[in-house]
């Protein structure tokens, strides 16, 4: 299933107009989006009350183009799992606390393409989910991002494994930090969100940024790269188009 997502994400790439997402990352220690948008903003969580339930509504600084309400998981403190730039606060959930679930409105005709965050300490219960209204749009899981072409965040060690920030700088060197982007393509929109931990450990994340992009960014495979995943799976990309109405699962 993992190949079948990445010749999808090859495939949607190169062909915008397919129905789907596709998912990438930044370079090292890079900890907010070089995508191009239309309308973009950022949930830092820098004026949330550390230690309390993330209950709380948001417009990103977007002067409420996009609004959200976040319910469950906890504000924490910077820590060697978690906060970008090693200061200042980020939203966490465990397999004992609430998930967090985020639902959103926005006054953008387009609807909501774009998610990114800083994703930091990811471990293999880590998981994400996109919806819209009742319908699963996609489950991102902690393997398919650690293989994304080209070279992926994992597994470690490789330049994204462990703490990027001082005071923690090397910390927690067994699992990788990195930003990601998650791009919805050929018209899907999102307007719901979970995060969530299916065992022990747990989901840190920073810098929530919601947009509608105009222009994808991060670590691209090389042209070439794509052309042999789309001619090594073939008709992947009709598959992914007759399927429009299921859930795109990446799973190990």
């Amino acid at each position: 299933m993992k190949r079948l997502f990445l010749a999808t994400a090859a495939l949607l790439l190169a062909a915008p107009a397919s129905a789907g997402f596709f998912i990438n990352y930044e370079l090292p220690n890079v900890q907010n989006t070089t995508a191009g948008f239309t309308v973009s903003g950022v949930e830092t969580f820098e004026t949330r009350t550390v230690g309390s339930a993330a209950n709380f509504s948001t417009d990103f600084g977007t002067g409420n183009k996009i609004v959200a309400t976040y319910t469950g998981g906890r504000i924490d403190n910077a820590n060697q799992f978690g906060s970008s730039g090693g200061s200042g606060k980020h939203i966490v959930t465990f397999s004992d606390l609430d998930e967090i679930e985020i639902t959103f409105t926005t006054t953008l005709p387009t609807g909501l393409t774009y998610f990114g965050y800083w994703l930091s300490a990811l471990d293999n219960q880590n998981r994400i989910t996109f919806y819209n209204g009742a319908t699963e749009l996609a489950t991102i899981t902690p393997s398919a991002i650690k293989s994304l072409p080209p070279a992926g965040i994992g597994p470690c060690p490789n330049a994204y494994c462990g703490n990027q920030d001082p005071p923690f700088v090397g910390k927690n060197s067994g699992e990788p930090y990195a930003f990601l982007n998650v791009y919805f393509t050929g018209g899907d929109t999102y307007d719901r969100i979970r995060i969530y931990q299916v065992g022990g450990g747990g989901y840190e994340s920073d810098n929530h940024t919601v947009g509608f992009f105009t222009k994808p960014s991060g670590v691209i495979p090389e042209p070439a790269t794509w052309a042999m995943m789309i001619a090594g799976f073939g008709l992947v990309g009709f598959a992914a188009r007759r399927r429009r109405g299921a859930a795109a699962i990446v799973t190990a």
